[in-house]
């Protein structure tokens, strides 16, 4: 019985680890896919072709590539189960993509220097809530429920200021930006942690599972560097 309870033990680690494996690849190799092309489109040259037109307004291209990736996040995750993984990965990567193209706009800000300072401090952060998430023996259910509502109020907020474009309320989203993203990577980190143990999943659940979870971490960490560099990269 000791050696069959060990086993089972055994094989629910391996499945976690196997699990956290595949979450971590999408959420890096989103990452990576956006960091490239932000940094390539990040110039003038491209700003003023793609998103400026010749009025010198802002283009239709620049609010596909602004808006479009939160319609697809919202696709893959709420339509998950009836899309295939081929397809998800397909969707995944057009949004990695899109939000690169997106990201392009802090190169025209923001200096190279900010830009990498606060990737890195973001990163620190973003790991220690992780791992928080992970270790925690407390149940973050209500808490993430809190912070979710916050999110919703910060979201929009934020699309209000676009058009505002008040200096305060932008500090103001920035500075609940930092509280909300931060906590709610400890709580999506747990239960993610929940899923990966769950051996009732299938293997096609659990990949499917793993590339959500790429996806939902890749987008809070995304947003808490953004709300990073609003507070600590200064502008040029």
């Amino acid at each position: 019985m000791t050696n069959f309870t060990n086993e089972e033990s055994s094989f629910s680690k391996e499945i976690s680890r196997d699990f956290f494996k595949s979450v971590y690849s999408y959420m890096f190799g989103a990452l990576s896919l956006s960091g490239a092309i932000a940094y390539l489109c990040g110039t003038p040259e491209f700003f003023e072709s793609y998103f400026i037109t010749p009025q010198g307004g802002i283009s239709s291209s620049f609010y596909i590539a602004a808006f479009a990736p939160i319609g697809l996040a919202l696709l893959i995750q709420w339509g998950y189960d009836r899309f295939s993984l081929a397809s998800l990965l397909l969707m995944f990567i057009i949004y990695s993509a899109l939000m690169g193209l997106s990201l392009s706009t802090i190169f025209m800000v923001y200096q190279i220097g900010a830009i990498v300072s606060t990737f890195f401090v973001s990163a620190g952060a973003f790991a220690g809530m992780a791992i928080l998430g992970f270790t925690t023996k407390t149940d973050l259910t209500k808490f993430g429920s809190l912070l979710y509502m916050v999110f919703i109020g910060i979201f929009i907020a934020s699309i209000l200021n676009m058009f505002i474009g008040s200096s305060m309320t932008d500090f103001v989203i920035s500075i609940l930006g930092v509280f909300v993203f931060t906590g709610l990577t400890a709580y999506h980190m747990q239960q993610l942690k929940d899923l990966s143990t769950n051996t009732q999943i299938s293997n096609e659940q659990r990949s499917k599972l793993s590339l959500i979870g790429g996806l939902q971490l890749y987008i809070l960490f995304v947003n808490l560097f953004l709300s990073l560099l609003r507070l600590l990269g200064g502008r040029d």
